[in-house]
């Protein structure tokens, strides 16, 4: 792997960045030239896949468990590979965009994980993809420091045995890299350039310090893009010469399809699986776009008012333990996405306190860790999960085997007392509007009212818009939504943003273009599959 090619098969279509030699070298472009050549229409047949199981899914408005993979999950006799030593304890995981400051400070956080993001936390401008993959690069060297340019504060690296393992987040496969194309000008997958980039300069080095490179994958639909994942692991792995089940990879069951899949998911990825985990936003968002357009029964209230505690959200979170366990796999819980106020302790205090009770629940309903967003809340979690945990790395011996979840049960949407309201409008659209600038700006990981958005964030707002107006709802108000209450709303937050902001710094961001584009995915008639899909083609970088 370490020879280099005699030229690069793949095109470089942007202009230098800082010590991008370093991270685009020839062997490394025909590494993941090789990778596009071989997996890339595969990727394609599962993208059009998706697009009939949607179809299907429109015309029967259900989900049910595949009857053709019906003796998978029937065979008690299978399990995953076990966890090697630095992913047997995950108690606490945070995530968080590759950039310096983060990288130091997530690597330094006290979590036993940080997912490196690559995804919805990260806006991929290349400069934020090379830089990214090079900041890995530099932690695991010792390379790497940072000093705020504002209070002048320097952060550098603890030991080694202080540092949170990586489980590093490629972008999904839905997602094309238009900076990297082939001879025939066709763009390289985002996903294998992440992967194979980040294995490529990596993995031994990963391996002699006693680790290895492990993987978060996201928007995974089915066990099929699962088996596409493991085949890309065997060939990288054959490639570098190093022991298959080197790769772990944790699948994160965001997809409502996937739900439906968990099994046979682990099963496709058995050598290399080390667990699942429950991606709350994205989630609700693949609900709400499978069956956006199934009735009224199918129709979310406020994002806000979907808690974990719902009856399908419970219905999901305990399969999804049950099914790991099951197999001998991790579960992983969601998202604490609260970031801290110096400004504000009383609101502080409230929101650790629904922090504390959301990873209380998680870790007594058998999960092995969970998801934080601020260094802030890792005690907090941490805390949650050694009272259940103690001195054990995890409790996978909790087989939950009282959990009966059938199909039916994971989209009883109908289920919720909460009806769609005015303020959740509101706030739909204020998140939208404020995301989607942010992120034209090259920012994926957004602080908006006290909370961390990410990319699955706006997806469930704009999706929620659109759902809302095609299903007529009426809002408790009495307003029926409308793409005219819309653009009202959408008119009113652009103004008291210019007002907040300051003529200056109003002209200087992408504020009208974010407001044309939120209400462009939230109003056509076509729903577009993915925000970031059109985000991409306006995002400059």
């Amino acid at each position: 792997m370490s020879a280099p090619a005699p030229s690069p098969p793949l095109v470089v279509d942007a202009g230098p960045l800082p010590r991008q030699e370093e991270v685009l070298t020839d062997a490394a472009l025909a590494f993941v030239a090789e990778l596009h050549r071989r997996f890339t229409p595969r990727r394609d047949e599962l993208l059009a896949r998706r697009a009939q199981r949607r179809a299907g899914i429109a015309r029967t408005r259900t989900l049910d468990f595949l009857p053709e993979t019906a003796a998978i999950r029937a065979d008690d006799s299978w399990k995953v590979a076990p966890a090697p030593p630095a992913l047997e304890d995950r108690r606490v995981e945070i995530t968080g965009p590759a950039d310096r400051r983060m990288t130091v400070n997530a690597l330094n956080s006290g979590a036993r994980v940080w997912l490196a993001d690559f995804e919805d936390a990260l806006s991929p401008t290349w400069e934020n993809i090379v830089l990214g993959q090079l900041n890995l690069i530099d932690a695991y060297t010792r390379d790497i420091d940072f000093t705020d340019p504002v209070s002048g504060k320097s952060y550098a690296l603890r030991p080694d045995e202080e540092l949170a393992t990586v489980v590093m987040r490629p972008r999904g496969w839905h997602l094309d890299e238009r900076h990297l194309v082939d001879g025939h000008g066709t763009p390289v997958p985002g996903a294998l350039v992440d992967f194979g980039l980040y294995f490529f300069h990596n993995a031994r080095r990963l391996l002699d310090l006693g680790k290895g490179p492990y993987f978060y994958l996201p928007k995974t639909e089915s066990h099929l893009e699962a088996r596409l994942w493991n085949d890309v692991f065997v060939f990288a792995q054959d490639h570098a010469g190093i022991p298959r089940g080197t790769v772990r990879a944790t699948v994160l069951i965001e997809t409502i399809t996937a739900a439906y899949e968990m099994e046979e998911i682990l099963y496709e990825l058995r050598e290399h699986a080390s667990g699942l985990n429950a991606g709350r936003w994205d989630y609700l968002f693949s609900l709400v776009k499978n069956f956006r357009d199934a009735g009224a029964e199918f129709v979310l209230p406020d994002r806000n008012a979907v808690t974990m505690t719902a009856p399908f959200m419970r219905a999901y979170t305990e399969l999804l333990v049950r099914t790991c366990h099951r197999r001998g796999a991790h579960a992983i819980g969601g998202m604490a996405a609260f970031v801290p106020s110096r400004r504000d302790p009383e609101a502080n205090k409230a929101a650790f306190e629904k922090v504390r009770a959301d990873k209380d629940r998680e870790a007594n309903d058998g999960f092995d860790g969970s998801w934080v967003a601020h260094p802030d809340l890792v005690p907090v979690a941490m805390e949650s999960f050694d009272k259940v945990l103690g001195d054990r790395p995890h409790q996978k011996d909790r087989l939950r085997e009282d959990v009966d979840v059938g199909a039916a049960d994971l989209i009883a949407v109908g289920s919720l007392d909460a009806r769609p309201t005015y303020a959740g409008l509101v706030n739909a659209v204020q998140v939208g509007i404020r995301y989607i600038e942010a992120w034209l700006r090259g920012l994926g990981a957004v602080a908006i009212f006290n909370l961390m958005e990410d990319a699955a964030t706006a997806e469930i707002s704009r999706s929620q818009i659109w759902q809302w107006i095609n299903a007529g709802v009426v809002l408790d108000n009495g307003e029926r939504v409308t793409a005219g209450l819309v653009r009202r709303i959408a008119a009113g937050e652009l103004a008291a943003i210019r007002a907040e902001a300051g003529e200056e710094a109003f002209a200087a961001g992408n504020w009208r273009q974010a407001h044309d584009l939120l209400l462009t995915v939230s109003l056509d008639e076509d729903y577009v599959d993915f925000l970031t899909l059109p985000a991409y083609e306006r995002l400059k970088g």
